[in-house]
């Protein structure tokens, strides 16, 4: 792929959405430079924030996760999130952010490997088809239908 501005290879590959429309532009790493692209300072969650009109000078500003203890400053400042909990307490900066940057700010794909979640998801499929072969073993075959047609739908949503 060709640089957008010049005839040298692209290395750099930038994706905007602006208004609902996806924009792409393809620079060599002396143009990116020349704009800013690969300048970190340019890439922080604060800029985002600020690109995005989110006042960040609100009661949000004293924000702190009780778990972690990541503060507000914290998160603007380095861009990452401390822990699980952060995602909620930081929510009414992250939703507006988030917005703009995806389709939605819920996630419904597939449940990462190891996480509890998923440890969670997978002992209880494990559950229900020790009931469900239990179910078989006693004749009960109503429940057993029950059961399996949970399962079904349980490893439907998990492969999503």
């Amino acid at each position: 792929m060709k640089c957008h501005h010049c005839d040298k290879q692209a290395t750099v590959h930038l994706t905007q959405i602006l208004n609902g429309q996806m924009h792409k532009m393809d620079l060599c790493e002396g143009c990116a430079q020349a704009k800013g692209v690969t300048n970190p300072e340019n890439l922080s969650i604060g800029n985002l924030m600020d690109k995005a009109g989110i006042d960040t000078d609100t009661p949000n500003a004293s924000m702190t996760c009780e778990s972690c203890g990541t503060s507000h400053q914290d998160f603007k400042k380095g861009g990452r999130l401390g822990c699980e909990a952060c995602y909620h307490v930081f929510r009414p900066i992250l939703d507006p952010l988030l917005d703009g940057m995806h389709a939605g700010t819920k996630h419904l794909g597939k449940i990462p490997a190891g996480s509890e979640s998923r440890v969670k998801f997978e002992r209880s499929l494990s559950e229900i088809k020790s009931e469900l072969q239990f179910a078989i073993e006693e004749e009960d075959f109503e429940k057993a239908a029950q059961l399996r047609d949970l399962l079904k739908e349980l490893e439907k949503e998990a492969s999503a």
